[in-house]
């Protein structure tokens, strides 16, 4: 999965589609898994990331990041390249 292009991304987690015009606000832990993903990790990378770092169980952690990733393919931040 990648983040498309043209996506902005600020440091305090304000997203912003350029082509629709839509914007987007993420808490923390939303813009750190974006980053993630911009940065090229894969999902088994940030799921190891992400559990250690928060002390949250995989498969927890694997059911939200689906509906975050799902979302973010919704409003076509994110293609999937897989």
């Amino acid at each position: 999965m990648n983040i498309r292009n043209n996506i902005a991304i600020s440091e305090s987690g304000f997203v912003f589609d350029p082509s629709t015009g839509d914007s987007f606000s993420l808490n923390p832990v939303g813009l750190e898994i974006l980053l993630l993903i911009k940065q090229g990790n894969t999902s088994e990378q940030i799921s190891d990331l992400i559990t250690s770092r928060y002390q949250v169980e995989k498969s927890v952690f694997e059911r939200y990041y689906f509906d975050f990733t799902s979302m973010l393919k919704q409003y076509h931040l994110l293609v999937d390249n897989e």
